[in-house]
């Protein structure tokens, strides 16, 4: 049910010869068109230098735009336009889902998303010179890639490679994946019916924004996971609010669980069975187990590279791996496996393997955005990792009430906390839950990467009604506070 679009060769240069057994030479090689490959792609191009990308897949944009991130958050938005969840707290207001919501529904906007976003970036490369190869790439030794494509095998040379084959969801053996009804996140988003009931086995980010999206729909849904709090890494206030406003939404957690079995007969319900010996029945089953990267099908062994587990390569600061000319970025080298810091880490890269010494470390910060309903938005240090470091700090918080934005967009429980150090008020972390949490967080990020402090944020104008405000209230309470 994927949306139909253009094969790369029509959209970019695409490599040609009539031997195709000679090798064609290129100052830089990288294997893999999605958000990490295509920024690489785009850099050295910049800097003057013929470009080659190997790209498996018939389409550019990697899992970010074919199987995950925008098409996971465009069905996000449009569970939510069709359930009417964003109108449900406006006084007078009943926006409900009053049919029910087919596949078509669902999927409609998601692939004119992919499609449109598929053409822009592949003529993206075409603009820049960048010769597109159709195929699976392979080493043949450090410097030669093998890509086997439809019209046959191209041996491609270079000077530099660029590993940025991105990752797949892994599949534990224990589910029978080739079940109509037991998915993988990759394949979730071209499910072929709404299921009555669905389990997501795994509450880390991409079972928790998935849990939410069908939830909106009205779907029962039950969240199992290992551990005992949902997404560890957040602030535990911001963490507790999440898991709180997800168990509102109709989402049942099972914690400190593990599933044992997965009886998945051709009809009728699907059996879960837990360590415990509970017995879970669902419509469907989503698998959110982490994600490995494919690092084997490059023969990595013939470039002399060192893997990892889960596929990982290891780096230094500049994104070489042990030989120095073969550079790997994106989710092939672990987290934080976002697109955003991809795509920079492409970037780098990339210049380095130009010579350019004035693009050399990634930022010292980068924002968290996790699109569960509602969204999230987390940069900088944790209440936790404060005390754990011994700094002293000082909290300040607005909620969305307080904003005559919050009460115009109906978002009751949504609220900005901010952490700022003592002593001179510092922005050191900011945390934001609530309807555009995942934009609102950009504002603390561009904060605390210009050292500013509370009375920085107190003292600035911001737009009157907006989010933005919840800054100025934040940084007013925690000066208050401080005395």
């Amino acid at each position: 049910m994927v949306a139909s679009s253009r094969p790369l060769a029509d959209t970019a240069h695409r490599a040609r010869g009539d031997d195709m057994s000679e090798p064609q030479s290129f100052d830089v090689v990288i294997i893999g068109a999605g958000p990490a490959g295509v920024s690489a792609a785009v850099a050295a191009a910049q800097h003057g230098k013929s470009v080659a990308v190997a790209e498996k897949d018939a389409v550019v944009g990697g899992a970010a735009l074919n199987t995950g991130t925008v098409p996971s958050k465009t069905m996000r938005e449009t569970a939510l336009a069709l359930s009417g969840l964003r109108t449900r707290n406006l006084h007078g207001v009943d926006l409900s889902l009053r049919r029910q919501c087919t596949v078509a529904d669902l999927l409609r906007h998601e692939h004119a998303v992919m499609t449109a976003e598929r053409s822009r970036w592949a003529n993206f490369l075409g603009r820049h010179g960048a010769t597109l190869v159709p195929g699976m790439a392979r080493f043949r030794d450090a410097h030669t890639i093998a890509v086997a494509g439809p019209e046959g095998e191209r041996m491609l040379q270079a000077e530099s490679v660029i590993i940025a084959i991105g990752s797949s969801p892994a599949r534990p053996p224990l589910f029978p994946f080739a079940h109509p009804r037991v998915h993988d996140s990759d394949e979730i988003v071209n499910l072929e019916d709404v299921p009555d009931s669905l389990a997501v086995v795994g509450g880390g980010v991409i079972g928790s924004e998935y849990a939410c999206t069908f939830a909106a729909l009205g779907v029962p849904v039950h969240v199992i996971d290992g551990r005992d709090c949902l997404l560890p890494f957040l602030d535990l206030e911001v963490s507790n609010a999440l898991t709180s406003a997800m168990t509102a939404l109709g989402i049942a957690f099972h914690w400190k669980e593990q599933v044992t079995a997965c009886d998945a007969p051709a009809t009728g319900p699907i059996r879960l069975t837990m360590a415990a010996g509970k017995v879970l029945e669902v419509d469907a089953v989503l698998v959110a187990a982490g994600r490995e990267s494919r690092t084997a099908s490059l023969d990595p062994d013939k470039a002399g590279l060192l893997v990892g587990k889960r596929g990982v390569l290891q780096v230094d600061e500049l994104f070489r791996t042990n030989v120095k000319h073969i550079y790997a970025v994106g989710d092939v080298i672990g987290f934080p496996a976002l697109a955003s810091t991809s795509s920079e880490q492409g970037r780098i890269a990339a210049c380095h393997a130009c010579e350019d010494t004035s693009v050399t470390r990634m930022p010292s910060l980068f924002p968290t955005g996790i699109y569960t309903i509602p969204e999230v938005g987390s940069v900088g240090e944790t209440e936790g990792a404060l005390q754990g470091k011994g700094i002293a700090y000082v909290v300040g918080r607005a909620e969305y009430t307080q904003t005559a934005r919050g009460m115009i967009i109906g978002d009751r429980t949504g609220f900005l906390k901010l952490l700022f150090a003592k002593d001179n008020l510092r922005l050191l972390g900011a945390h934001a839950m609530g309807e555009q949490a995942t934009e609102l967080v950009h504002l603390g990020l561009m904060t605390m990467e210009t050292g500013g402090d509370a009375n920085l944020l107190w003292r600035t104008c911001f737009n009157y009604p907006s989010l933005g405000d919840l800054y100025k209230l934040a940084a007013h309470d925690a000066i208050v506070k401080r005395g």
